[in-house]
């Protein structure tokens, strides 16, 4: 009975995991979406209303979801005990979740650039720049599915 209810909590655990993980990348995706938009504007109506927007997105959505994506995710490694860690695919994952920090720790040093004035991209940087979480996604998706020995 325990094993039980102990299983089911992690089926929630793993939930939970997903729904802020893509949470999380949501807002990876949209924040460089505003960079680019705001590497364009020239008025500074619109320049001010991107800070904004960016400042809420990455503190109120971005950085809460990947911290609970990253604490759920520690938790169900957790579970599957300590030879999980010895595992291809989940050292793997792991290595590209680590690209994703530093990339989201980027886009808050772009947030600060762009605060303090200091953009020095332009509108078609941000929009390569964009690209990246797709890549890593794909990897993530492909590595947890298909989990390679």
């Amino acid at each position: 009975m325990v094993h039980l209810l102990w299983y089911t909590l992690m089926l929630w655990v793993k939930a939970f995991h997903i729904i802020f993980m893509v949470s999380w990348f949501a807002g990876l995706f949209y924040l460089p979406r505003l960079y680019v938009y705001h590497a364009s504007a020239s008025d500074e109506i619109s320049k001010q209303r991107f800070i904004v927007m960016e400042r809420k997105l990455f503190w109120g959505i971005m950085t809460p979801a990947g911290i609970i994506t990253i604490c759920l995710g520690i938790w169900l490694i957790s579970y599957l005990g300590g030879n999980s860690m010895g595992w291809f695919w989940l050292q793997l994952k792991l290595g590209l979740v680590a690209l994703l920090v530093t990339y989201h720790i980027w886009c808050g040093k772009l947030l600060v650039d762009f605060k303090n004035n200091r953009n020095r991209h332009s509108h078609i940087w941000y929009r390569w720049f964009n690209e990246f979480p797709v890549l890593i996604l794909i990897a993530v998706v492909l590595l947890v599915e298909l989990q390679p020995q």
